[in-house]
């Protein structure tokens, strides 16, 4: 995880990213979200889109507004429903009409240490796009791709004109994606990362963080950082049964305490999906090969 880069950060501005993408920083930022969410406004003619509008923050609708200027909102699309991407949603629909558009609703509270923000019970959208599904404007049009692991409802968006994709969550520059048990799944997240592998999208621009030049070069080593992770685990199994504590120290050296609950979450992550391959079991709280 990177460190958070020092002010000025460009909250509340406009930046025009593409011929038909613009961005706009959320005043948000947090161990969570970086220098804070990143709204994506796509086109530049009559109508647009807005990719995950973020807090419900008036100054950030505002900013969102300022970027629109005279056209038309024809979807607000959000990729997944943690509180920090669709909570704008409802306000600036109701402002402007538009219909929400994108990701299933899903709400779940997660027990224990959170390393993520917790999901919008808010969020009501108007049309839930399957993979492959289609929204369109005047010179853009958006695929949906289904990329659950991060959370089961989560969507990235490929905007076919440019070859460029919002990865919301799901790939980031600045930080790995958190994948937290029960919605948050590995193996699923892990055949998302596959499917982008096989993708030939030539840039990402996520949720948080700069825009990732190097997609292919960037997913190849997320998958590698992943398989490392499993075969740690499997080679401490194989020294003695364990409980998920006992894996930090070995793991993740001179973790700071602050992050001990989330290092524990993503090996519990890694383990329920090996289970689930049949290489691991668990007796009460410990763990073993099978």
């Amino acid at each position: 995880m990177a460190g958070i880069p020092p002010k000025p950060w460009p909250t509340g501005e406009a930046e025009q990213l593409e011929p038909l993408v613009r961005r706009v920083l959320a005043p948000n930022p947090s161990p969570y979200t970086y220098t804070g969410t990143q709204t994506y406004v796509v086109g530049a003619g009559d109508d647009v889109a807005v990719i995950d509008p973020g807090p419900n923050d008036p100054a950030h609708i505002e900013a969102i507004m300022a970027a629109v200027g005279d056209a038309k909102i024809l979807a607000i699309m959000c990729t997944h429903t943690h509180r920090d991407h669709s909570p704008a949603a409802a306000p600036l629909a109701q402002r402007t009409g538009a219909p929400v558009v994108g990701c299933a609703p899903l709400v779940l509270e997660v027990e224990g240490p959170r390393s993520d923000e917790a999901f919008d019970t808010t969020y009501e959208p108007d049309r839930v796009l399957e993979d492959g599904e289609q929204m369109r404007g005047t010179g853009w049009t958006l695929t949906a791709v289904a990329t659950p692991g991060h959370t089961s409802n989560h969507l990235c968006f490929a905007l076919e004109e440019s070859g460029a994709l919002f990865t919301g969550d799901h790939v980031m520059g600045w930080s790995t994606s958190v994948v937290i048990p029960p919605d948050g799944d590995m193996g699923d997240y892990m055949a998302s990362l596959e499917k982008l592998q096989a993708r030939d999208d030539t840039v990402y621009h996520a949720a948080h963080g700069a825009a990732i030049t190097k997609p292919k070069q960037l997913v190849r080593g997320m998958i590698g950082h992943r398989r490392q992770r499993e075969n740690q685990i499997l080679r401490l199994l194989g020294e003695e049964a364990r409980a998920v504590s006992a894996f930090i120290p070995a793991m993740y050296k001179g973790l700071d305490e602050r992050l001990i609950g989330a290092a524990e979450m993503s090996v519990t992550a890694h383990l329920i999906d090996l289970e689930k391959r049949g290489q691991v079991t668990l007796d009460g709280d410990i763990w073993r090969t099978v």
